[in-house]
């Protein structure tokens, strides 16, 4: 129980963990880059959610963004821009959006928030397994979500004893992305023999938000895709 800060809650896994916390009982704001989406997502997880514009691309924004929050038990961090990117058809602007709002936001967003933070606060930043598992296209999504670990040791450090840790999710089968791709490459090389889905990583959230040992980590859950 507590307040709740998930910053790209208006979408996929953001807006998952969103609704989980609003569930246990926690007081909830979700951001997005629009504040209009941002306020009506809020409306429809339910009462008492509040929504708020906050862009990570333009990391000079994000202190006056969230001026009106005073206080901060939970912080997830979600927001990503995942445009698809090759040294052959290099889009420097996209790349330049990319890691400004991964590496540069997120480390935004916890230095303004890190003095509302109240005893046992804690963070979780997303990445993903294109960290170690490079697929077309994912030069700025591979190497922003390589620095994540770097970055949540550091925050760990200078934030302490609040925690900061990292998720690192894998494809998850039951997203409006990929459930309707049965035979998704990563399949064969699960272990599980199928692709992880929401209700295993909001747990994982969940986990790395409560478990007060647990910091400056990176976990994995991709179904053991990362071991083939």
């Amino acid at each position: 129980m507590g307040t709740a800060i998930v910053i790209g809650g208006t979408g996929g896994l953001g807006l998952a963990v969103a609704t989980r916390l609003v569930a246990r009982g926690d007081e909830v704001v979700v951001t997005s880059r629009e504040v209009e989406r941002a306020v009506a997502t809020a409306a429809e997880i339910g009462p008492g959610v509040r929504g708020l514009g906050v862009d990570l691309a333009e990391p000079e924004t994000i202190a006056q963004s969230l001026a009106e929050i005073t206080e901060v038990d939970h912080l997830v961090v979600t927001a990503t821009s995942q445009v698809p990117n090759t040294l052959d058809n290099f889009d420097l602007a996209a790349a330049i959006t990319a890691h400004t709002i991964k590496l540069v936001g997120y480390a935004e967003v916890v230095r303004v928030l890190r003095d509302r933070f109240r005893a046992g606060a804690s963070v979780v930043l997303f990445g993903g397994v294109a960290k170690d598992r490079p697929y077309p296209g994912s030069t700025a999504v591979t190497t922003h979500n390589a620095g994540l670990g770097g970055l949540a040791r550091t925050l760990a450090v200078q934030v302490a004893p609040h925690r900061v840790n990292v998720l690192h999710p894998g494809i998850v089968g039951d997203s409006p992305k990929w459930r309707d791709t049965p035979n998704h490459p990563h399949l064969p090389r699960t272990p599980l023999g199928r692709l992880v889905t929401t209700e295993e990583i909001v747990d994982a959230t969940e986990f790395l938000l409560r478990n007060g040992g647990v910091n400056a980590q990176e976990l994995y859950i991709e179904g053991g895709v990362l071991a083939n």
